[in-house]
């Protein structure tokens, strides 16, 4: 075990395929990684968010952690700033319109703390278990991977049940495994882990119509630190208690549920006050969005509120009360593409819009289609709700734009 500081040429430095953030194949090339880095699917690398905060120069006080594989340099942490400085020096290419501007000044050679690996996993495991830069389901990975301490139940969870955490960003987070997803809740429901595999008292289209329900409660917060908190059985659908009351006396059996296929999350609480269009509710912003917290989500928040109001208070208020809501439309966009350094509302749709669009349903499709809002015309919306006294009254429109704007966000400004 030991450590020191050791100037390596970048140029030499090996990206760490492992690296919890994004693992990629054991065999992949720096070139592999920064494309991953790049694309950035899961909105876990934001490096053009890393070169504006490291500011014009590489500062030597954050020493990449490296360890020695052979003759190879492993670099254990520090991996995107290192992708900026082999980016910035030609060690790797990345296609013009994934220019990084102004990155900072990194040397071509790179004061390094070279260690064990076993020093190197304790430092990369100090530095991110607890900072929030690791999901819940990551750390647990990383500590059974990495540190020998065995999978928890959280990470069985997502194993036994097809990746329902990791396909579901709303239950990866801390609360949820500390406080629904645990042992004694679980067994409480009727599951059980038994050397690393799920048991249940239930067949595995019973087991996963009551897992559905309680993922269900948490993303519509009907299950939170605030509801229903230590009483999860409490929040659930009465049909849902049924079929666990019903098979109380059965006894465990080993079930498989990777095969089962998965009922489609609904696409907002029962309870809440909709719109309808042709039978299916569609709402705000298409449903609850998670995001990053900052200055997106707290205007996202308040105009949530504002619509709130509305809702409540609509008949009470004049016909004009909409225009609020469309008017905060275009505040919305405009500071999500400053956030993300779009320059301007138009190149942040264009960015963003088609992948947006992929992921609502044909409802939220046909309702976008119904209103005249598509990638075309959606800056031009904006523009007319923020000027046009008439067009703002238009609500119905107003929740079509929140609906793929909604979607939007989620994708630049969601929580991992």
């Amino acid at each position: 075990m030991s450590q020191e500081v050791k100037t390596i040429k970048l140029k030499e430095l090996v990206l760490w395929t492992e690296n919890p953030r994004d693992p990629i194949n054991a065999h992949a090339t720096d070139q592999d990684i920064v494309d991953k880095a790049i694309n950035d699917y899961k909105d876990k690398w934001n490096l053009k968010k890393l070169a504006r905060e490291m500011g014009d120069y590489y500062d030597f006080s954050e020493l990449p952690t490296v360890v020695y594989h052979g003759s190879k340099p492993v670099v254990y942490d520090g991996n995107r700033r290192m992708i900026l400085g082999k980016i910035q020096h030609g060690y790797v290419n990345i296609i013009e319109n994934d220019n990084i501007e102004n990155l900072p000044f990194i040397p071509k050679e790179i004061p390094c703390n070279v260690c064990s690996e076993d020093i190197a996993l304790k430092n990369v495991y100090r530095k991110h278990a607890d900072s929030g830069s690791w999901s819940a389901l990551e750390r647990d990975m990383f500590v059974d991977k990495f540190m020998a301490q065995g999978k928890s139940t959280f990470l069985l969870f997502d194993e036994n049940t097809g990746g329902m955490i990791s396909n579901n960003p709303f239950l990866n987070q801390r609360f949820v495994k500390e406080e629904v997803l645990t042992e004694h809740i679980l067994k409480d429901l009727g599951f059980e882990f038994r050397e690393g595999k799920l048991y249940s008292k239930y067949s595995p289209e019973q087991a996963k119509e009551i897992l559905t329900d309680l993922a269900h409660k948490i993303q519509y917060k009907e299950i939170s630190t605030r509801k229903n908190r230590g009483t999860v059985k409490k929040a659930l659908e009465t049909t849902t208690v049924n079929i666990i009351e019903d098979n109380s006396k059965n006894s465990f059996i080993p079930i498989d549920l990777n095969n089962v296929p998965e009922k489609p999350f609904e696409p907002e609480p029962k309870k809440r006050k909709t719109k309808r269009v042709n039978g299916n509710k569609l709402t705000i912003f298409g449903g609850t969005l998670y995001l990053t917290a900052g200055e997106l989500s707290n205007l996202y928040r308040d105009i949530l509120d504002l619509h709130q109001y509305y809702e409540d208070n609509k008949k009470y208020l004049s016909n004009s009360f909409p225009c609020l809501i469309r008017m905060s439309m275009r505040l919305l966009c405009e500071t999500a593409a400053k956030d993300k350094t779009c320059e301007d509302m138009d190149k942040y749709i264009k960015a963003n819009f088609k992948k947006a669009k992929g992921f609502l349903n044909q409802d939220a499709k046909t309702y976008l289609s119904s209103h005249n809002v598509s990638e075309t015309s959606l800056l031009q919306l904006l523009h007319i709700g923020a000027h046009n006294y008439t067009a703002s009254k238009n609500y119905d429109q107003t929740i079509a734009i929140s609906i793929i704007l909604g979607a939007m966000v989620q994708i630049t400004h969601g929580k991992n």
